[in-house]
Parts: C-alpha cells; sequence; structure tokens
C-alpha cells in the first residue's frame, strides 16, 4: 500500500467536504443567504450534493482497486468519508423532521459500534471485511436519505427498511468478529 495522496484519496476528502455543505443546506433554512429561496430549493442542492458525494464514493473505490491505488490512507479516509456523510444526512433530515429520531438512533449506534469494533480488530491484527450485507446497507441507507431529501414517496418506508438491513449487518459484522 502507498502513502500518497491519489485520486481516490482525493474523492474521499472531497465527499468529506461535501458533507457540511449538505448539512447546511438541510438545516440552516433561516440564514440570511437563503432568506429569498423557495425550501424546495434548499432541499433540490442538498439533494445534488448527495447526489455527487454518492457517486465520488463509488468512484474512489472503483479507481483504488482497478488502478491499484489502494492507501493505507485511503483505508481510513473511505469509511470515514461515507460516515461524515450519512451522519450528516440522518441529522440533518432529524433537525428538519423527515427522519425518526429513533431511526436515526439505531442507524448511527450500528455505525459507532461497528467503527469501534473494526479499530478493535486491527489492534488485535485482525480484519472484519465487508459482507455484502454492509454494501446492501449502505446502498439503502443512501436510497433513504435522498428520497428523505426530496421528500418523496415511501420516503420513510426506505428508512425502516434501512434500519433493518444496517441492524442486520451489524449483527453479521460482530459475528463475524468473534469466530476470527
Amino acid at each position: 500500500m502507498k502513502k500518497t495522496l491519489n485520486l481516490p484519496n482525493t474523492l474521499a476528502l472531497f465527499r468529506i467536504a461535501l458533507a457540511p455543505l449538505m448539512l447546511l443546506f438541510l438545516i440552516e433554512r433561516d440564514l440570511l443567504i437563503f432568506e429569498n429561496w423557495h425550501p424546495s430549493w434548499l432541499d433540490y442542492f442538498a439533494g445534488l450534493i448527495f447526489v455527487i458525494a454518492s457517486v465520488t464514493d463509488f468512484f474512489d473505490g472503483y479507481i483504488a482497486r482497478s488502478w491499484d491505488q489502494m492507501t493505507k490512507l485511503g483505508a481510513i479516509l473511505d469509511p470515514l468519508a461515507d460516515k461524515m456523510l450519512m451522519l450528516a444526512g440522518f441529522l440533518g433530515l432529524m433537525v428538519i423532521d423527515r427522519a425518526s429520531g429513533w431511526a436515526v438512533f439505531l442507524i448511527l449506534s450500528r455505525e459507532f459500534f461497528i467503527t469501534g469494533l473494526r479499530v478493535v480488530a486491527v489492534a488485535e491484527g485482525k480484519s472484519v471485511a465487508s459482507t455484502m450485507a454492509g454494501k446492501v446497507k449502505t446502498v439503502f441507507q443512501m436510497i433513504a436519505i435522498g428520497f428523505l431529501i426530496m421528500n418523496w414517496p415511501f420516503a420513510t418506508a426506505l428508512l425502516w427498511v434501512a434500519v433493518v438491513l444496517t441492524i442486520y449487518s451489524g449483527y453479521e459484522y460482530t459475528r463475524d468478529y468473534f469466530k476470527i
């Protein structure tokens, strides 16, 4: 693994920068600069930022694997960027009353727990690899956030599907850790 700041790592840093910008459009709707904006435009911009960030998530991983540019820095930045984006999305949506506080609590609790479990695994020289359930969970979380930002039908149902998948994938990670 290389230590350079390559394109995948730059994309992850870009995603980290987009997270607070998206949060700004979600929760700071009373700012003077937004006084003449219709709330739906704030949703559109938050949604656009979220889509751009989500697309960079795909490409940073794809480029890192395809171009053999996987780095230790990237192994830290990529999940950090994912967590920051999800945190900004779910907290922002909870603040504007589009996401259940319970759903957000369950999702974020699982994310913090699994991150801690991975840190312990690394300290023990173990690796808890991503599972298909973890990847499906991430996709459903992203879809749910997108639907909630845009205030589309079935958004709340998608959020709860994401909660169930999140809890299940957390169970898989925990099971795999204790099998190692």
